[in-house]
């Protein structure tokens, strides 16, 4: 694949910069309502009991609103918040306190090999909402799956709410997914451009 056969044209975001981040985040949270009944309803797919202790990882989990759905979902669980925005994981904090110890956080850039390095696990289940579609380009995203596989434990699940219509449509994502090392992808829900895929089985791919 060519890097411009594995690209797509993105607008750009500076999520390094705190005012960019809090103006960003102003106009996201006008569609917490919808985005997060949808939230709710991927989490009903998780292989996990509401009162099983379990570790998750977050991934591209911004300021926090996902994590904050798993600590309502799952009372006993431990949130890993990994996003490779300081800001971000700055607002994360503020919104998340409430649930002290509860959640960890995690700087890592996905496009970089070593992100997992610092986020720990294994994990009991791995969850992103319209992150890593910002990746763009079609390897980096390939690898970012193929990552997740590597930090979940053998029962382990990946549910995923992106915008897979911006990177080449659903069913061509899970044919990543499954070759990034998941044994069993299936999607739970699409609307036009979005879908929820859960991702399981995961396993040593080379």
């Amino acid at each position: 694949m060519s890097s411009t056969e594995g690209r797509i044209a993105v607008d750009h975001h500076d999520w390094h910069s705190a005012r960019y981040v809090q103006e960003w985040i102003t106009r996201d949270i006008t569609r917490d309502e919808e985005r997060r009944r949808r939230l709710r309803q991927m989490l009903d797919a998780a292989p996990c009991a509401p009162d099983a202790e379990i570790a998750v990882i977050d991934v591209g989990g911004g300021y926090g609103v996902v994590s904050e759905e798993v600590l309502r979902a799952f009372p006993r669980a431990v949130v890993t918040l990994q996003d490779y925005s300081q800001p971000m994981l700055d607002q994360a904090r503020q919104r998340l306190a409430e649930f002290g110890a509860r959640v960890k956080y995690a700087v890592g850039d996905l496009r970089g090999p070593k992100w997992t390095d610092a986020v720990g696990g294994p994990f009991d289940l791995a969850v992103s909402a319209i992150a890593i579609h910002n990746l763009r380009d079609l390897e980096q995203i390939a690898a970012s799956y193929h990552a997740i596989a590597g930090v979940l434990k053998p029962a382990g699940a990946f549910l995923d709410y992106d915008l897979f219509g911006l990177i080449g449509g659903v069913e061509a994502q899970m044919q990543v997914m499954r070759e990034a090392g998941f044994g069993a992808v299936d999607c739970l829900w699409q609307e036009g451009r979005l879908a929820v895929v859960r991702a399981k089985e995961p396993r040593a791919v080379g």
